[in-house]
């Protein structure tokens, strides 16, 4: 999907459990919550219409029921995101924001080797374009 809406904090809580487990009802939204999430029903539900209205989820009829399903993947979600966070706090510098999280961050040697090597799968991208233009 090309057009990714914007999503609110709480209209994530909800996408998520939709991402996790559709199609799903209202009702079954709500019990699905956090514990720490206590949101009527009510609440639930104009979550979900603001969803519907930005064409973030779909729905089915079925009874009287009405069981919903996402349009748009969480990976897309988060990708649009991410694009936006680095826009708005680090105007667009991916090295900074990197530098930023990095310093801060108590990593674990697991978490340093799949960052290395996902820095030279990068790495490697950006030699075999640059050598791909020069011929």
């Amino acid at each position: 999907m090309s057009h990714v809406p914007r999503i609110s904090e709480s209209e994530w809580e909800i996408m998520k459990i939709i991402w996790s487990s559709h199609p799903i009802t209202a009702e079954q939204i709500a019990a699905k919550l956090p514990s720490d999430i206590e949101w009527s029903e009510q609440t639930v539900r104009t979550f979900i219409t603001r969803l519907l209205k930005k064409k973030a989820i779909g729905f089915n009829k079925e009874g009287r029921s009405y069981h919903y399903y996402p349009l748009v993947s969480e990976k897309e979600c988060v990708r649009a995101e991410s694009q936006s966070f680095l826009q708005r706090v680090f105007g667009g510098a991916t090295n900074l924001m990197m530098t930023n999280f990095l310093e801060d961050a108590a990593l674990s040697e697991k978490e340093i080797e799949e960052l290395q090597r996902i820095l030279k799968e990068k790495k490697g991208h950006t030699q075999d374009k640059s050598s791909g233009d020069q011929g």
